[in-house]
This record gives structure tokens, C-alpha cells and sequence, in this order.
């Protein structure tokens, strides 16, 4: 067991963990005593003395939970599942399309039928995919047991709905994909086989993934899917892994920008977004919970827990922790993710887009066939070897994290017409013209990146698809069907062929 245990703790973190904001703290943590850049100091406690055992039994505990949900929990076959292949995930959809980026992929309306048009064929198909749902991060494991530990240790009476809490226990791993997770997967490989089967039924996909385990893994799981779907009996196609090591040039995991990497742009927006709609919730918690007395940060914490502990489920069936908060609650905390990605990754942050650069240059190389000119984040070695980077392929499939696909999509001008969110009132996904968390980047997102022929033309078409909403693509001349001729579309990413803000990467004030 103890080997096994070993080899857990090599999985989780031979990776580089992608880089995250901390949830901001309240105004009175911010001016605790201690080292402004350690959140175990900054949160005020009236037994602080006792916090370094706390956090080693804490790093026990979730080394043996960890190990017992990759060796027992993730093998259990559920009889039935939430999520499906077509729709996403369909459960409670009033509250679990409203999770932000820890939603799980759900198919999005879109005004514009996702079917290419009449007398269309699709010529070229790539997709670009966060991974599929994971337990939390070790750090935030770390904060989401110190939070359930405090409510047990502190509540004196549990009220209605929140007695459900008494008995709860806190047993999630971290880092790694759950069962739901690699489920999502597999099925997003069939849906991929099944919209561009023309295509999918004489071709194999050309894949990459970044390198943190949970991003291959959900490669592989694609490929699964992918080739169930096909049942032709080949072998799965190998895998490209890009590393994340510090200092590796890699499109699907940032960290080489030095000015965007120590940017709090998003934590900044969501710290003013927080302390207008989490008062009033706090209020009714600790009504609830009486004596627990959860800080802001706790309470997002224990939110949190609703679609974590939902993908931890074999079948991902939606936690008791979420009928603690309303639906309007719901719609707010996903304003609250969607804040965070916005400022910190896409359109809201001067650096965001420039991050996407890279990905967006490999894409129009795959398209017209000429070599990747870039000089951002692109792993030249590997684009330029026919065997690592091909540029004849008319499949193509990447794997990447929520920060990543936030810049990209930034990059490729997807949300130009949304105006910047604002941080003291919520909008909804209309006003922000289709911009939230949940719907561009859930767990196991997905993009379409797609060249069409038609009838009567004689020059390609591109057209993008976000989990199943047609982009509209204004920014190239888009017309009704969300097309773009393929000329006009490579003129619209000068920003990103003049390399964005690069210069500005490394500049010291």
C-alpha cells in the first residue's frame, strides 16, 4: 500500500499546478499580522498556535483520501450518469449551469444552427479542450478542510437544511480527474467522432496535450471515446506532451510572462464583486450554522464544495451541499467565477489575449499549411518537425486548462463585443453577450475550430464552436451561418501574428 501511496504522491505533483488567484480575503485578513504572502497567516484564528499541526494532519489526511479515490471510488461503473453525450451535463440545470468554471460541460444555445449549412462539407476540424471535472487543487483542499473542520468544531446548533453539514465529511483527493471526469471525456471523443464523422470515419486525429496529469489523462480518455465511436479496431494515436516545467515554451500553459504572471487583475474584480453579494448570504449561513462564524472566504469555500463534491460523485449526481444556497445565489457566485476569468485571463487583463497568441498562430499554420511564425509562447522545437507539429492533418485535437483557453479565446476575438463586466452589479450571460465562466470554459469545455467548402465558393470557410454555440465572428465579416472566408479570418490575427503585447512581458517598472 505504502508504494502505491508513493506513486499517488509522485502523480500529483511531478506537475507544475496550474497557477491560480487565491480567493481574496476579507478586509480585516488582509490587515493581519505575518506574511502578506501566506494565506495560512493571513486568516485570523483564535488557535492559531495550533495551525502547523493542522496543516500536516491535513496533508496526511488528504494523502490517504487521495489514495483511496484513485484506487476505489474512480473504478465504481454508475448504472446511470447526469451527464450525456449530446447535452452535457442535464441535472438541475437552475443551478449546475451556474458553477462557473467548475460547471461541467453543458451544451450552450447558440443563435446560429451548429450543423454546417446546406451544401457546406467540413474540410478540417480541430478541437481544443480543457480537461474533464478533477477533485480540487492541493492548496484549496488544504482551505476546504480547514473550513468543514471549523464548521464541526465551532457550530453549536445546525438549522434546517444546514444539518446536513453535522454529519458531512470532507474525503475529496486533489488535483486529479474523478470518475465523472474521465466519463466527460470519453463522451466528448464519441461527440467529436459523431459531428465530424465524414471526416472522423478516414482520419485519425493529431493530438497534443499539456503536461499536468489530469490534462493527458483526459486526452487519453478522449481518444477512448474517440475510438469507440470508430470501431475500426487501429490503435489509439500517440499523444504529443508539452511540458510545463518553469521556463518551457508551451501554447496550452501559460507562465512565461513575467508582468501578466504577477498581475491580480481578476482577485481584484472579485474582491469587489464579493463584498456586495457574499454579506448577505454570510448572514444566513452563520444563521444556520450558529457559532461557526465563516469568514467571506469560508462561505465561497463551502460553494465551492457543491460542484466538487458533485464530480466526485461516481455518477455526478448534484450534492446536498448545493440546495444550501438559492438559485439567485447560484447565478451570483457564477458572476463571481466569470469576474475571475475575465480580469485575470481573457478580454479585462492588457496581458490576457497576448497569452493565446501562440495558439492562435499554430492554428492558422494547421490551416494554410505554411509553418508557425511566431515569437511568443511556442515550443519551436516541436513546431518545427513534421513528426511533432504536421501541418497536413484535417483533425486535430489539443488539451489545455480553463486559464489557457480563457486567453486563447481572448486572443481570437471571440467576446470582442462583450463590454467590460462589471464588478459591482451582475449581469447575466445575455448582457454580457454570452460571456460567463460556465459557458467557455466548465470542465471538459470544448472549442470547434472548423474549415468548410461550399457550393458556389471557391475559397474555404472558417468557423468557430464553443460547446456548441456558433461564434458569430463579426471582427472578419462573419455572415448568418458564423462564416468567415479563411483569407479574411487570418487578416482579422494581426494582433496575435505581430505577437500581441509580448514586448510588454518583461518589462520592469
Amino acid at each position: 500500500m505504502m508504494s502505491r501511496m508513493s506513486r499517488l504522491w509522485h502523480r500529483i505533483s511531478a506537475f507544475r499546478a496550474q497557477r491560480y488567484d487565491r480567493l481574496p480575503l476579507e478586509e480585516h485578513e488582509l490587515r493581519s499580522p505575518g506574511n502578506p504572502g501566506s494565506p495560512l497567516k493571513e486568516r485570523p484564528s483564535s488557535s492559531s498556535g495550533l495551525w502547523p499541526w493542522a496543516i500536516v494532519l491535513t496533508g496526511i489526511a488528504f494523502i490517504i483520501w487521495a489514495f483511496s479515490r484513485v484506487y476505489s471510488i474512480e473504478h465504481v461503473q454508475p448504472s446511470k450518469s447526469c451527464d450525456s453525450i449530446d447535452e452535457g451535463y442535464r441535472c438541475s440545470p437552475n443551478i449546475s449551469h451556474f458553477w462557473g468554471q467548475y460547471s461541467l460541460y453543458f451544451s450552450v444555445p447558440s443563435e446560429i444552427p451548429p450543423e454546417p449549412p446546406k451544401g457546406c462539407s467540413i474540410t478540417f476540424a480541430q478541437v481544443l479542450s480543457r480537461h474533464g471535472g478533477r477533485d480540487p487543487t492541493f492548496g484549496k483542499s488544504i482551505w476546504y478542510n480547514y473550513t468543514i473542520n471549523k464548521i464541526h468544531q465551532n457550530t453549536k446548533e445546525y438549522n434546517d437544511e444546514f444539518a446536513t453539514l453535522a454529519d458531512y465529511k470532507y474525503t475529496l483527493g486533489a488535483d486529479q480527474l474523478t470518475a465523472a471526469g474521465r466519463r466527460q471525456m470519453v463522451n466528448s471523443g464519441i461527440r467529436f467522432y459523431r459531428f465530424y464523422e465524414a471526416l472522423a470515419s478516414k482520419h485519425v486525429p493529431f493530438v497534443r496535450s499539456s503536461g499536468q496529469q489530469r490534462v493527458i489523462e483526459s486526452g487519453e480518455k478522449w481518444l477512448e471515446g474517440f475510438g469507440k465511436a470508430k470501431n475500426d479496431g487501429k490503435p489509439t494515436p500517440e499523444m504529443v506532451i508539452i511540458s510545463e516545467d518553469e521556463g518551457s515554451n508551451n501554447t496550452l500553459s501559460h507562465g512565461l510572462c513575467t508582468a501578466f504572471e504577477d498581475s491580480h487583475t481578476g482577485s481584484a474584480a472579485q474582491a469587489a464583486w464579493a463584498g456586495i453579494f457574499i454579506p448577505p448570504i454570510q448572514e444566513n449561513v452563520n444563521s444556520h450554522l450558529v457559532g461557526a462564524d465563516l469568514t467571506q472566504s469560508e462561505v465561497i469555500y463551502l460553494m465551492d464544495l457543491c460542484p466538487f463534491e458533485t464530480v466526485a460523485h461516481p455518477t455526478a449526481k448534484v450534492s446536498d451541499i448545493c440546495g444550501l444556497f438559492s438559485e439567485k445565489e447560484w447565478q451570483q457566485y457564477d458572476y463571481y467565477q466569470s469576474l475571475g476569468k475575465y480580469y485575470g485571463y481573457a478580454d479585462g487583463n492588457p496581458l490576457g489575449a497576448t497569452q493565446g497568441a501562440g495558439f492562435v498562430n499554430e492554428l492558422i499554420a494547421r490551416m494554410t499549411g505554411k509553418p508557425v511564425e511566431d515569437e511568443t509562447c511556442t515550443n519551436h522545437t516541436l513546431n518545427s518537425n513534421s513528426k511533432t507539429f504536421p501541418l497536413d492533418r484535417p483533425l486535430y485535437a489539443d488539451f489545455s486548462h480553463d486559464n489557457d483557453m480563457s486567453s486563447i479565446f481572448s486572443a481570437f476575438g471571440l467576446y470582442n463585443s462583450t463590454l467590460p463586466l462589471s464588478n459591482t452589479t451582475l449581469e447575466t450571460s445575455k448582457d454580457t453577450k454570452g460571456y460567463a465562466a460556465s459557458w467557455t470554459v466548465p470542465f471538459a469545455a470544448r472549442a470547434y475550430f472548423e474549415k468548410m467548402m461550399c457550393d458556389g465558393e471557391e475559397e474555404e470557410f472558417v468557423r468557430i464552436i464553443v460547446n456548441d454555440r456558433v461564434m458569430p465572428l463579426s471582427y472578419c465579416d462573419g455572415d448568418e451561418h458564423g462564416r468567415c472566408k479563411l483569407s479574411k479570418f487570418v487578416e482579422s490575427m494581426a494582433f496575435s501574428q505581430a505577437g500581441g503585447h509580448w514586448d510588454q512581458c518583461f518589462v520592469k517598472e
